[in-house]
């Protein structure tokens, strides 16, 4: 079966996409940029069309949140943008900048150190040996491990070594963030902390985001604009953006009530489809 036969008509773009596709044809430079983007996997009577026809544009130093029903193309949207796979069909760019990918489990090596871990993505880097281990102290202390980089894995909490795995992803000295679903495993209060983390390392850094999670209040309590994906085949269907009055809070009112019409608006999606 080809591609053309799986392809669906998209949903036309609403108030929100229209004007922020008008701000970024003014802005011109995009971080990252997705045109017409589509993924299947198999072939023949086995195909099966993850993504169809996305096209995305993310600023540079924004914060874009990623969110939809499970299994509808949202982590493979971020391999295709992290070089781990090809696209079927489409282009995306990300203007020659360096890509870092932070996966929902820390992946750190249980043998080595918290320290030694951030180093590899150094070295890899080509950071000299002699300035590794100092390199590597001053992220651990970006993320509050300060002292804690001779402990190994099994000697630190989930969310430590969640901040460990960001300081590596930092080390990588990279433009564009992917974040797969980093705080997905951990409780409630420890994943309220690591927000303030990373909005706090966001607000020093000139980093882009994109960010992957299946909580419709974590992608309202980060996110410059939350960007909700049809049930499979992922398409986009609708667009947010999220005003910044002041520091946000994860159970305030303006946050709540967003989160609601974004719940409202996939609840509608996932019913269309029975997902």
């Amino acid at each position: 079966m080809s591609l053309t036969q799986w392809q669906k008509t998209r949903q036309e773009p609403g108030p929100a996409r229209a004007a922020s596709a008008a701000d970024d044809g003014a802005h011109g430079r995009a971080a990252v940029r997705l045109t017409k983007v589509s993924k299947v996997y198999g072939r023949g009577s086995a195909a099966l069309l993850a993504l169809d026809k996305v096209s995305l544009t993310v600023a540079p130093g924004e914060f874009v949140c990623l969110i939809g029903a499970s299994g509808c193309g949202k982590s493979t949207l971020l391999s295709l943008v992290a070089g781990l796979d090809e696209p079927t069909a489409g282009t995306i760019s990300t203007e020659g900048g360096r890509v870092s990918l932070m996966f929902q489990e820390p992946a750190l090596f249980p043998w080595l150190t918290a320290s030694r871990n951030v180093e590899l993505a150094l070295r890899a880097r080509g950071v000299p040996r002699p300035q590794l281990r100092q390199r590597a102290a001053e992220l651990l202390e970006t993320v509050h491990l300060g002292g804690f980089g001779g402990k190994r894995p099994h000697e630190l909490s989930g969310g430590m070594r969640q901040r460990v795995a960001l300081a590596r992803a930092l080390a990588q000295d990279a433009d564009v963030l992917l974040m797969d679903e980093p705080f997905g495993a951990l409780d409630a209060m420890t994943r309220d902390l690591l927000h303030d983390e990373l909005e706090r390392i966001c607000g020093t850094q000139t980093l882009t985001v994109l960010f992957v999670t299946h909580n419709v209040r974590e992608a309202v309590r980060l996110g410059d604009r939350v960007i909700v994906l049809s049930s499979r085949p992922g398409r986009v269907i609708d667009e947010y953006l999220v005003p910044r009055r002041g520091p946000r809070r994860i159970d305030s009112v303006e946050v709540a009530e967003l989160a609601s019409q974004i719940t409202d608006r996939l609840r509608e999606e996932m019913s269309r489809h029975g997902s």
